[in-house]
């Protein structure tokens, strides 16, 4: 697992060189892909909140930007993860004297035993680490878990620990009652919006930390419509920007940070589209790592062509409920598209609150199939809620889940594919190796074995497995089958046309080449 434990180092005191310089002396280390923080102090008039400072840093190959920030009394931090082992060079740039022209190394040494760095789009369509080891997303929501009580928090960690998600979308305003620690400073009645609270920031980092210790993504929703009478959601474009350069220059050097901009954008009624499309750029312009960015929807799908967004987030209880519906949308915008919310396993009064196990299990194994990928939510009655404020998980869905995930990570690389899509088939997998077919709440009795003959010439030989989504199991059939050509479209074994399935709901076939 990796670790983002944080170096708080002095940038004055090393005795280094200038930038520029031909020779340096030793600076500190940090492992790549971690986190290398310079430290530094300086009282200002004003709002400290408004001050410039950067950093830049070089490895004579690549040269990164990083925004600093203020952490209160005085305190100023800047934030570096080396994407590259070797010696970095850094100087600082700011209007404040005793702010600019700082400068040291750092160096940077081999990855943490288990950190395979910050993902990125691979294949077009899935997400891999930077050394190549691919990223199967399985999520989960837990709103406001961040903002509970340490207690409460610690015991979200634990169940995370135990479980098969690896990705929380998480909010940096609460959406539900929480600890009474707050992002700006107050001002009489109401909120001073110019000045936030870096105790606030300082606590939200220990919950994205403690992920990261877990090998968990951290998936920071940065407005929303439910803060309540706070107006945190609704500030003016020049607040908004503040507030969101402080984010990313605080958290963008966490490798498993990603962004997102908007839970359900189309009800943050206060923003227009020219709104998140500036702050969108915004988050772009100011990430030096270009971390994962997202803007997730209710009922109007942003445009997910905009090229600030990573990968499509999205709401929606109906296209996965049958890969051909899922697959649809990956189609038009070309990149990874995650379901992050198809309803909610639970049993409350509300639809999107009612889902059964069954149903939030078919709907990963749909999406699976379709070359997309989904996320989970709980709610039961009597329970503060795993999607609102974390705490334990009551559901039957999450050890099924886990098997689909064992099931994802012995799949192709670096994803599933949709296999003849435009035909009904309902495989996905990869073309000439492997096969998966999903049969949700239909019974059958036998499967038709019928592979389209791409990739295909005859005489290759498969294995079969049986799989119960729901029980968990794997039952191998017998066997080989050996490919031959069928009709002008399909390939099959003459002498074993068709596996037998129990008659049974939530069953799989999968098919992999010998």
């Amino acid at each position: 697992m990796r670790s983002l434990s944080l170096t708080r180092r002095a940038a004055t005191g090393f005795g280094l060189a200038a930038l520029a310089a031909p020779a340096i002396a030793a600076g500190p280390t940090v492992p790549r892909w971690g986190v290398h923080e310079i430290t530094l102090k300086a009282a200002v008039p004003g709002n400290p909140f408004d001050v410039a400072l950067t950093a830049t840093f070089t490895d004579g190959r690549t040269t990164l930007k990083v925004r600093g920030f203020h952490d209160g009394e005085g305190i100023w931090r800047l934030r570096f993860s080396p994407p590259r082992e070797g010696v970095w060079r850094w100087r600082t740039t700011s209007p404040v004297r005793a702010l600019n022209g700082q400068a040291g190394t750092v160096s940077a040494t081999a990855p943490r035993l288990g950190d395979h760095g910050p993902l990125h789009v691979a294949g077009g369509y899935h997400l891999a680490h930077a050394d190549g080891t691919p990223f199967r997303q399985v999520g989960t929501t837990a709103y406001a878990w961040a903002q509970q009580s340490d207690a409460l928090c610690d015991q979200t960690l634990a169940t995370l620990r135990a479980s098969p998600f690896n990705k929380v979308r998480m909010c940096v305003f609460p959406n539900v009652a929480a600890e009474p620690i707050f992002p700006f400073e107050k001002a009489g009645e109401g909120w001073d919006y110019d000045r936030l609270n870096p105790a606030y920031f300082r606590r939200l980092e220990d919950r994205a930390r403690r992920l990261g210790d877990l090998g968990i993504q951290a998936d920071l929703i940065l407005f929303h419509p439910y803060d309540g009478k706070t107006g945190w959601h609704a500030m003016t474009p020049a607040r908004d920007d503040r507030y969101v350069r402080y984010m990313v220059a605080r958290f963008a050097a966490f490798s498993n940070v990603w962004w997102s901009l908007a839970n359900e954008w189309d009800l943050v009624k206060a923003k227009s589209v020219a709104d998140f499309e500036r702050l969108g750029q915004l988050v772009r312009a100011e990430d030096p790592y270009g971390r994962l960015c997202s803007i997730h929807n209710w009922r109007e799908l942003y445009d997910n062509g905009r090229p600030w967004i990573s990968h499509a987030s999205i709401q929606n209880g109906a296209a996965v409920m049958d890969d051909t519906r899922a697959e649809l949308l990956r189609s038009v915008w070309k990149k990874p598209v995650i379901y992050d919310e198809v309803r909610y396993e639970g049993d409350i009064d509300k639809r999107w609150g009612d889902l059964t196990p069954q149903g939030m299990v078919e709907r990963f194994w749909h999406g699976l199939v379709a070359g997309t990928y989904v996320g989970h939510g709980e709610i039961y009655k009597g329970d503060d809620g795993w999607t609102a404020k974390g705490g334990r998980l009551h559901g039957e869905s999450t050890p099924r889940l886990a098997f689909l995930k064992s099931v994802m990570d012995a799949g192709p690389t670096p994803g599933f594919e949709p296999i003849d899509k435009w035909w009904d088939q309902h495989l996905g997998g990869q073309l000439g190796s492997y096969y998966l077919r999903y049969f949700g709440e239909t019974a059958p009795t036998e499967w038709t074995l019928a592979l389209p003959k791409e990739e295909l010439k005859g005489g290759e030989r498969f294995k079969v497995d049986v799989l119960d989504s729901w029980s968990m199991t794997i039952t191998p059939v017998d066997g080989e089958f050996v490919m031959a050509r069928k009709d002008a479209y399909f390939m099959h074994d003459p002498n074993r046309p068709a596996v037998a399935l129990p008659g049974r709901p939530w069953m799989a076939v999968r098919v992999t080449r010998v």
